[in-house]
């Protein structure tokens, strides 16, 4: 499971760090690798934005120590899913992708119960609670995620 935003410093950061606790919790860790990159090589090494850190914190995630990175070529074939923030993460990812690993990219919102977002929004346009409502897209569109990932897998 591969994570993708623009800088990897906000959104696929948080859900990296929200996916994992999750995952943790469920005890599928063995099962399951999470990580998140970025379409761009704005940010690659930096934490995450101070912001989402706090506010991932208030809730029982630790993204302190997650880092920025781009996404690279070998990220195709070693996730079975990578998903997108929105569409425009997409459209890029899908410009990169092989012919092969199209099929593994969503959004993902695509996960989601809550259909008034189709995207994770950038919490930078989002006002002073942009990083809270992102945090809670990514919460629902996790479980909605593990849940159809669990009956897949099998329990």
């Amino acid at each position: 499971m591969l994570f993708v935003c623009l800088g990897n410093i906000c959104r696929s950061p948080t859900a990296q760090g929200v996916l994992l606790k999750q995952v943790r919790e469920r005890r599928l860790e063995s099962r399951i690798t999470v990580d998140s990159a970025g379409t761009a090589a704005f940010h690659i090494g930096a934490a995450p934005d101070h912001r989402s850190i706090r506010v991932a914190a208030g809730r029982g995630y630790d993204l302190s120590p997650l880092r920025a990175r781009r996404v690279r070529a070998e990220d195709f074939h070693r996730y079975d899913y990578i998903l997108a923030m929105d569409s425009e993460n997409l459209s890029s990812l899908q410009s990169i992708a092989p012919a092969e690993s199209r099929a593994q990219l969503r959004l993902f919102l695509d996960f989601s119960s809550q259909h008034k977002f189709t995207e994770v929004p950038d919490p930078y346009y989002g006002g002073a609670r942009g990083f809270d409502l992102v945090l809670d897209l990514i919460e629902d569109a996790s479980r909605g995620f593990l849940d159809q990932l669990r009956s897949r897998l099998g329990g």
